[in-house]
């Protein structure tokens, strides 16, 4: 095998070749059949049922709680990764982590569009507390929180936090919702070699 034309196969024989030798534990096979394929999974970031504007709308007069910044920020970075806020054991930094699911447009000041936002909720813009409880209600499947909680300000203050370091080049890379098709043959170790 051509090492230096075929990295990614060269890899993925030592991988099978370290877990036939017991070194290592092996991951769910990428060439399982369709139900446990990631390549043939559902894509999240995939327009879905339609959301009522009003469940995500802040009701008029609301303000958010205050508290001590380090404090909110604290509790925002301790939600963001709770799955306990879903009923599908999706966090928030499931889909973003390191910056990912993000697209470009997060980098412009709120509220702007978001396309989930405006193709599962008719949004044209919407500020970023109430694209939290969208969060909430569409990719983690769960209610939102109440308007004045300690919880929804601090889970928007950790994410205006993020915001301020997001690059949308890098995260680009890193986004399953810009990718191409990451099964694609070209990097799809399943896929057939050339001879």
């Amino acid at each position: 095998m051509n090492m230096r034309r075929k990295p990614l196969q060269a890899a993925m024989a030592g991988i099978f070749a370290l877990a036939a030798s017991g070194q290592v534990a092996m991951a769910a096979n990428p060439c399982a059949p369709a139900s446990k394929n990631p390549c043939a999974a559902k894509n999240p970031c995939a327009a879905g049922p339609k959301v009522d504007p009003k469940l995500v709308t802040r009701p008029k007069g609301t303000k958010l709680a205050k508290g001590n910044s380090a404090e909110m920020l604290k509790l925002g970075e301790a939600l963001w990764k709770d799955t306990k806020l879903s009923t599908n054991n999706l966090s928030c930094n499931s889909c973003h982590q390191g910056g990912a699911a993000f697209q470009a447009t997060f980098a412009k000041p709120y509220p702007h569009q978001v396309a989930m936002a405006k193709q599962q909720g008719g949004f044209k813009r919407i500020n970023l507390d109430e694209m939290a409880q969208f969060c909430l209600i569409v990719p983690m499947a769960s209610k939102t929180l109440p308007w004045d909680s300690k919880e929804l300000a601090a889970l928007t203050a950790y994410t205006a936090q993020i915001q301020k370091s997001f690059k949308p080049a890098v995260a680009a890379k890193a986004n399953p919702c810009a990718a191409k098709n990451p099964c694609a043959p070209v990097a799809n170790p399943c896929a057939a070699t050339k001879k």
